[in-house]
């Protein structure tokens, strides 16, 4: 039977219109109109975003819309702003964009941007202490290093910002990211470190989660053989909903920032979250970033369904996964600052939408999340668009790139930006038969030699690809570009049928990690599981 969903009239809508689609070819709907490019092109607030290149036309878009409205994608906008408890299996409100609103937004009648708002002067007021040598160590001296422990969203949002605005960066402290419970990643920081001057952030939602309590255990082992046990709390401050865990593990309570169950970890950037970010760039950016988001969130509750870009972008990847079968989509960032936004978007798109269960308990039965992955040009250039160009699987790509770099290597900067446009064209358009054998025959190739290699110098094109172009790399257009995929993920779990804001598949692993991880202990060979994972328990124990 299908799903509610896929029974809908403008799905099958949609299903008929991509089998009359299926011929199209984007060099055709280029030639028939000189006026796509500003036909399928949106912009606002320094950021541009064409989908010209895309396998739509100005039909496949109405359907689109059509089909947001008819899964009531605007009301279930107004219910996820208006503080409604969208999170249905946690019972939960989803409330990120509280985080930076400019006017109150309510859950159960309390204003919770009140809550907000006090926790990020407290913030900010750490943050300026830090950076300007009021807040200091143990011994006296100002920290010059902060390592950020976490995992998921409490380090893969800092991690990016960080990364991304490190121009704004130079009076700031140098920031570290340990996440992976593998002791090679907290050891190596630790190595090149002082710990008289090293800050760290504990950052865990219920100050319980398995990896991030073993890093933050080594961190303060580290401090407590270099510095003093009593010393060690100098040297920690925490994010977290749970601050009395947080205290029974040494942090002081003025240095503990809450945050809340309404804010899901890949969406909490803008809270206490972001703390790395204030310290490595100052709080004034901090709120800048926070204001660009906010100028996103107010374009997505306002503008109908056509013009807004998140809209659009969802309802794309709908159009792709769902019914044009592409089953991965590459992130190419052309912009080195940017290059931890496709493990950014790993996590919050794939764990938001990486989901079969419908809101009701049904299974859906179409493609949801596709794979994304990618990573930042001109590198995947030579590494993994061979596949992009030639190879066999359906895939479609996000282009994001700036047009005003923070350097003065213009020259560089020119390069990088022909390589990302030259790539759309090429990925669209491809090159036929005969211009691939009008090629060779100009590098003066014999017939024998253009007859052996025409079939490895054809490109299809005719691969939809996305660009996104921001006027500069600002903490607002950074702010921006995050809720613009954030809210982007919702619309596609309105149309999906799924609940953004849980993780249930992560439980699993983490459960039986907790059953093995004693059993790892001693030298007696264990003799539960599956024969395969005991065998694998078992060898580790023998040669360990």
């Amino acid at each position: 039977m299908p799903s509610a969903r896929s029974a809908l009239p403008s799905w099958q809508q949609l299903v008929e219109h991509q089998r009359a689609a299926s011929g199209l070819r984007l060099r055709d709907l280029f030639a028939q109109d000189p006026a796509r490019f500003p036909k399928l092109s949106l912009s606002m607030d320094g950021m541009l975003l064409d989908f010209s290149k895309q396998l739509v036309t100005g039909e496949t878009m109405r359907l689109l819309a059509a089909l947001g409205r008819e899964c009531g994608l605007e009301s279930q906008v107004k219910r996820l702003y208006a503080g409604e408890r969208v999170n249905s299996t946690e019972n939960r409100a989803a409330l990120h964009i509280a985080l930076r609103a400019g006017r109150p937004v309510l859950l159960d009648g309390r204003d919770v941007t009140k809550d907000a708002g006090s926790v990020l002067a407290a913030m900010g007021r750490f943050a300026r202490g830090v950076r300007a040598g009021r807040i200091r160590g143990a011994t006296g001296r100002k920290f010059t290093d902060v390592v950020n422990i976490g995992i998921g969203g409490s380090d893969l949002g800092p991690r990016l910002a960080c990364a991304a605005l490190a121009p704004y960066s130079k009076a700031g402290p140098r920031l570290h990211f340990a996440s992976n419970v593998d002791g090679a990643a907290i050891a190596a920081i630790l190595g090149n470190l002082s710990p008289a001057t090293t800050l760290f952030i504990v950052a865990s939602k219920t100050f319980t989660t398995m990896e991030t309590l073993a890093n933050a255990r080594a961190a303060r082992a580290w401090l407590a053989k270099k510095l003093g046990a009593k010393a060690a709390a100098k040297h920690l401050c925490a994010v977290t909903a749970e601050p009395a865990r947080a205290a029974g593990f040494g942090v002081s309570a003025e240095r503990v920032f809450r945050i809340w169950d309404w804010v899901g970890g890949r969406y909490s950037l803008c809270s206490a979250v972001g703390l790395p970010v204030a310290l490595a760039t100052g709080m004034k950016h901090f709120d800048e970033l926070r204001a660009g988001a906010r100028a996103m969130d107010e374009h997505f509750a306002s503008a109908p369904l056509e013009r807004s870009l998140p809209a659009v972008l969802g309802l794309l990847e709908v159009w792709n996964a769902s019914l044009r079968g592409a089953a991965s989509r590459a992130v190419l960032p052309y912009d080195e600052r940017l290059k931890q936004l496709p493990a950014y978007l790993q996590q919050l798109e794939m764990e938001s939408c990486g989901k079969r269960a419908t809101r009701n308990g049904g299974i859906a039965d179409y493609a949801t999340a596709p794979v994304t992955w990618g990573g930042a040009g001109t590198d995947g250039q030579h590494a993994y668009f061979q596949w992009l160009h030639q190879g066999a699987g359906s895939v479609t790509a996000d282009f994001i790139a700036c047009c005003r770099p923070r350097h003065r290597l213009r020259e560089n900067h020119e390069m990088l930006l022909a390589n990302c446009f030259a790539q759309t064209e090429a990925l669209a358009f491809g090159m036929g038969a005969d211009e691939a054998a009008a090629a060779m025959r100009k590098q003066g190739l014999p017939e024998s030699e253009v007859r052996r290699l025409l079939p490895h110098r054809v490109f299809e094109g005719n691969r939809p690809v996305t660009s996104i172009l921001l006027d500069e790399l600002s903490p607002r257009a950074l702010g921006a570009l995050i809720a613009l995929y954030e809210h982007k993920v919702f619309v596609q779990s309105v149309i999906w049928d799924v609940n953004a804001f849980d993780q249930w598949g992560v439980e699993l692993g983490k459960h039986l990690a907790e059953r093995i991880l004693p059993e790892l202990d001693g030298k007696a060979p264990v003799s539960g599981h599956d024969a395969s994972t005991r065998g694998l328990i078992n060898h580790y124990k023998a040669k360990r």
